[in-house]
């Protein structure tokens, strides 16, 4: 059995088909594991880009001139940008195919990582700044078309765990760059930035050369503008967006703002600060593979609303080591914090699929083709991913101009806290509310009713 053609290319795969389990043992398995682990490597590398002014503010000094709120506009600038390219990148995937689109975009990682080598130096303006790290936002855009990529290859059974992996994996590019920033100021010192940036060179290349020799595209991905239409008038998809700026938007917000909270309310130094700072990114993103697994077992809307509980309250025991001016029980909470965005992230994701195979249950129960249903059902989940990945990571946008008004104002991150715990308390409620609360009316496919469904 064949998957290959060379009519477009011996990377392009011209029939695919998840579901047919004879065709998943035989051919799919094999396949979709290797296009998903240098999907992996290629978005981890993303990631590291993404989130590479989290560690550059960690070496600028009182040399730099630039003040605390200075620093938290400086890292809310890629978020911004990353969020922004979400969207057009989930589509690359249908239009470039997603190996080459992996290979383009890892690419464009140079750019931003050589112009920081450039222009981080003391004397450089706030603006030049910006501009530079607005440019890292194409790696936040790497996460969007490698979710997108990974979702069409792998069956809906395994959907939770595939994407988990592939968003945790990822999402250790944020870890793996600051233990990189943490070794350089533990042995060069705080003055040696550009190591950090020459370190990351080749890997960008590798992950280009990488994506062109071992992963595939599929010809069965098409261009589908007409199923994000669909999902924006489908009211799950806001509820999805709201709950993942919730998670992810904590989970990168977090990622950014972590050193510079403890440096500005506790006066850590760049290297205390970093020896720390690591830890909740790198759970985090160990946890966000357990919350998919948790989900394909017990369901995602049980593990997101459980999540968000727990959010709120290590969000209180955040204000309370604030007020109280406990290190260790602050820094003890943020990492808690993190595994439970990381979590969260991996249970709405698998919530998105489900919800559509769901309702797709219900059209076929009423004479619907089921072929076609469930074609709809993925091109719709595809659809929303994206968008959702677009509107969570404006969360982290939002966390860290919290911090900035909140230093500026009172140089302290509790009035931030309580915003996000307000936040928090709403996602939980919501969650209740939408997909765990038992209907009680005969459940319909309309509105946001999923009776029985295990979303």
């Amino acid at each position: 059995m064949t998957t290959n053609t060379t009519r477009r290319g011996s990377h392009w795969i011209e029939r695919w088909e998840p579901e047919n389990e004879e065709f998943w043992a035989t051919t799919g398995k094999k396949v979709a594991s290797r296009n998903l682990w240098f999907s992996i490597f290629a978005e981890h590398i993303g990631f590291s880009i993404w989130t590479l002014w989290s560690v550059m503010v960690l070496f600028m000094g009182p040399q730099y001139g630039l003040s605390a709120a200075d620093k938290f506009l400086l890292v809310s600038t890629p978020t911004l940008v990353g969020a922004l390219m979400r969207l057009p990148y989930t589509f690359a995937v249908a239009k470039f195919g997603g190996r080459n689109w992996t290979i383009i975009s890892a690419g464009l990682l140079l750019i931003p990582t050589i112009m920081a080598a450039i222009v981080l130096q003391p004397g450089t303006s706030l603006t030049t700044f910006m501009i530079v790290a607005a440019l890292g936002g194409v790696g936040g855009g790497n996460f969007a078309s490698s979710m997108t990529n990974i979702n069409t290859f792998y069956p809906e059974k395994h959907k939770g765990w595939a994407l988990g992996l592939n968003a945790g994996g990822g999402n250790l590019g944020v870890a793996a760059i600051q233990l990189i920033g943490l070794l350089v100021i533990s042995t060069a010192g705080a003055t040696a930035p550009r190591l950090v940036l020459i370190v990351y060179i080749p890997l960008i290349v590798i992950a280009a050369v990488c994506a062109a020799l071992y992963m595939d595209n599929l010809a069965t991905v098409k261009g589908d503008t007409k199923a994000m239409r669909e999902v924006l008038k489908d009211p799950h998809s806001y509820v999805m967006s709201f709950l993942y700026i919730g998670t992810f938007g904590s989970f990168i917000g977090y990622s950014f703002a972590f050193g510079l909270v403890l440096q500005n309310q506790f006066g850590r130094t760049p290297l205390q600060a970093a020896a720390v700072t690591f830890l909740g990114p790198l759970l985090g993103s160990f946890s966000r593979p357990a919350g998919g697994w948790l989900s394909d077992r017990i369901g995602g809307g049980k593990v997101t609303f459980a999540t968000f509980v727990g959010m709120a309250v290590a969000t209180v025991v955040l204000i309370l080591a604030s007020n109280s001016n406990s290190l260790a029980l602050f820094t003890i909470a943020f990492i808690v914090l993190f595994v439970l965005t990381g979590i969260g992230n991996g249970s709405t994701y698998k919530m998105i699929p489900a919800i559509f195979r769901a309702k797709a249950k219900v059209s076929i129960s009423e004479g619907a083709d089921e072929a076609l249903e469930l074609l709809r059902a993925r091109r719709l989940s595809g659809a929303l991913i994206g968008l959702a990945g677009a509107v969570g990571a404006l969360g982290g946008l939002f966390i860290n101009l919290a911090f900035r008004e909140s230093f500026a104002a009172t140089k302290s991150g509790v009035p931030a806290f309580i915003g996000f715990l307000v936040f928090y308390g709403l996602c939980f409620v919501i969650t209740w509310a939408v997909y765990l609360r038992k209907p009680a009316a005969e459940p319909s496919k309309r509105g946001l009713a999923l009776a029985g469904a295990e979303v």
